[in-house]
């Protein structure tokens, strides 16, 4: 499986397996402190890593440097050593480097979010990071537990030019079971123990059954590549409900990227946590009914992301569309 994982991402060349993909991310930051020394991390507004105590953090009040525990349990002088940001502004990220840059270990985002509904970078958003991170001596961590092997192969890194310094991944490598990974280069990587002072262990680790299951699944991607098929079906999805909500004179914005997709109610772009929550989402309730009762289950929140899969083949999508354009036909005006 490492040498799978190291085939498809360039940015790998040694991988530690862990149980699930909290593992992954709790691990990758404890290296990334024990190989820079230094204390804080940053990660992002919406961005959600797990729930380990320094990813389950909310933005301070005005504050940079200090976080706020986002839920019971996490002692507040741990939140503090993670700093939160507005995903998309490299002029917060700076500001944080400006102030805080000698003892930032880390950036961890989701390359392409989806835990707040689907919310691509701007251009050269991802490119700005990566070298403010370079600049800072600081590690880049792409949390690609639902990116990878699912919006191409080698997950975001496949389709944008930005090499991340570690990476962490979910089920995808179990084919569905428990299991995750994180991985990056060689000199990074043996700081972890037995080699390095950075202590990782989990009796069941990489596992031979999720393992072996993982392998299978990655093995028919790579031989049925569904990725064009995957993307085309999304297109046809995304464009089928575009076209229903303007017929219908609803505001709609419907970000997209291979097979992921989001549906929110807003007339302006969609670019970060704060305009998730300004989005109408009053309007996701009926809409969610009246398309589970004509056959189509979509996900259940306003702020989760839609896939589409291999399973959903194109007599399906027909139906789907069919049934999504019913749907938005029926929608009755907001009271």
């Amino acid at each position: 499986m490492a040498e799978t994982i190291a085939g498809v991402f360039k940015s790998i060349e040694s991988v530690r397996m862990v149980n699930s993909g909290t593992e992954a991310t709790m691990s990758a930051i404890r290296l990334a402190r024990g190989y820079t020394g230094r204390n804080k991390i940053v990660k992002f507004a919406g961005c959600y890593h797990g729930h380990s105590d320094s990813l389950l953090v909310k933005a301070g009040s005005g504050a940079l440097t200090c976080g706020n525990p986002d839920s019971a349990g996490v002692p507040a002088l741990v939140a503090a050593q993670t700093i939160v940001l507005p995903f998309n502004s490299i002029d917060a990220l700076d500001a944080a480097f400006s102030l805080e840059g000698k003892d930032i270990a880390c950036v961890i985002l989701e390359p392409y979010p989806a835990n707040m509904g689907l919310v691509l970078p701007l251009p050269d958003y991802l490119s700005q990071v990566r070298d403010r991170c370079s600049r800072n001596g600081s590690l880049l961590i792409f949390d690609e537990v639902m990116t990878g092997f699912r919006i191409s192969l080698s997950g975001v890194q496949g389709i944008e030019p930005v090499v991340p310094d570690l990476t962490t991944l979910g089920k995808i490598i179990g084919g569905g079971l428990p299991v995750g990974a994180f991985g990056g280069p060689r000199h990074i990587m043996e700081h972890l123990a037995p080699t390095g002072p950075v202590y990782q262990a989990g009796t069941l680790s990489g596992n031979p059954l999720a393992l072996s299951a993982g392998l299978a699944a990655i093995e028919l991607l790579e031989q049925h590549d569904p990725y064009n098929s995957l993307a085309e079906s999304t297109r046809r999805i995304v464009q089928t409900l575009i076209n229903a909500f303007a017929k219908k004179g609803i505001p709609v914005k419907i970000p997209y990227s291979g097979s992921m997709f989001s549906l929110f109610f807003s007339e302006t772009e969609v670019r970060q946590y704060e305009d998730v929550l300004k989005t109408r989402s009053t309007w996701y309730k009926p809409f969610f009914n009246g398309a589970l009762k004509r056959g189509v289950f979509v996900p259940p929140s306003a702020y989760e992301t839609w896939f589409v899969s291999t399973a959903h083949e194109s007599n399906i999508i027909d139906k789907a569309c069919e049934a999504l354009s019913a749907t938005v036909a029926a929608l009755e005006p907001e009271s």
